[in-house]
């Protein structure tokens, strides 16, 4: 019988979900809830498993990786592909990799959630109220007539446009590629990265993480921000120097952050961003929720049942150049 490993399964929601039924009798099933940092481990974990279904990219899957598991034949992806696995490897070693349709609502919605806690200080007052205290310092602040910034804007950054022009803000954005033509259409205005961080009240991160991306916003970058602006980051924890977000944090040079992404994932215990009162902080959930899951492994089940039935399985991720 073939074996599966679920796998970065934090919280056990995703083993949770009814789909896994449909292999009853046909596989056996087997979860990790932790992420393995290391390939060595990796591979004494995943060598007998023909099937694979990571939870996005919380393990990578490189040359090193691939060419210790002789059995791997299949990975799922839950969600889109995003660069963690290499494809040419993958292709040479005979391993089919298949990905889902992404998350664009359900991570735009925790964007605003994550944008209007931080601004009307929310997590801070829940606190406050359960401690026995009401109404603390510092007070929130009002969207209308602020400046947004949209740090990419693809399908997520444009639904945020829309959200600001609904909160009646001014909306700035900026892209790699985008053009004042795009930016119009979605009811922004199209400035330099530069210009958008000094003009700014909110700025919202949005980019994939690439190596055009990695690192982006520097100290430097962090500095040009208004004092009392706020940073918001559902996208990718490396976009963004986390040292250096962290000691403006402190120092008070900006508002604050809402950061649903980081450099390491699940966040470290004693990590010093777990001491500021002036960040609003959530595990990676972006992209969780009872109907993005349902799409993400409803799909890959798919993928599943289409290769033990022998069959080409659907969106299937070719790699490209």
């Amino acid at each position: 019988m073939k074996r599966i490993a679920i796998i970065d399964d934090w919280g056990g929601m995703v083993s949770a979900l009814p789909i896994w039924k449909r292999l009853d009798g046909r596989a056996t099933l087997d979860t990790f809830a932790d992420t393995l940092a290391s390939d060595d481990a990796l591979a004494a974990r995943l060598a007998p498993y023909e099937i694979v279904v990571p939870t996005r990219e919380r393990t990578f899957f490189r040359a090193p990786l691939l060419d210790r598991l002789p059995a791997l034949r299949l990975i799922a992806i839950g969600g889109r592909w995003t660069g963690q696995v290499d494809l040419a490897v993958a292709a040479r070693r005979g391993i089919v990799v298949t990905d889902t349709e992404g998350s664009g609502v359900n991570a735009f919605e925790h964007t605003v959630a994550l944008m209007m806690a931080l601004v009307r200080r929310v997590p801070q007052e829940d606190r406050a109220t359960r401690e026995g205290r009401w109404q603390t310092p510092p007070i929130g602040v009002d969207m209308y007539g602020k400046t947004l910034g949209i740090i990419g804007l693809g399908r997520i950054g444009g639904k945020m446009a829309a959200f600001g022009r609904l909160l009646g803000m001014r909306v700035l954005a900026t892209g790699i590629t985008l053009t004042d033509a795009r930016a119009a259409a979605a009811g922004a205005t199209h400035v330099d990265l530069d210009t958008l961080l000094r003009e700014s009240d909110v700025v919202s991160v949005h980019y994939r993480l690439s190596d055009k991306t990695r690192g982006l916003i520097t100290a430097r970058h962090l500095a040009l921000m208004k004092p009392g602006a706020f940073l918001v980051n559902t996208a990718r924890g490396p976009i963004v120097d986390e040292a250096a977000l962290v000691d403006a944090l402190r120092a008070g040079r900006i508002g604050g952050a809402a950061l649903d992404v980081f450099d390491v994932e699940p966040l470290p215990k004693g990590h010093p961003l777990l001491g500021l009162d002036n960040v609003v902080l959530t595990p990676h959930l972006g992209f969780v929720t009872a109907e993005g899951y349902g799409i993400f492994f409803g799909q890959a089940m798919e993928s599943i049942l289409a290769y033990l039935e022998g069959k080409t399985p659907p969106r299937v991720v070719v790699a490209r150049g």
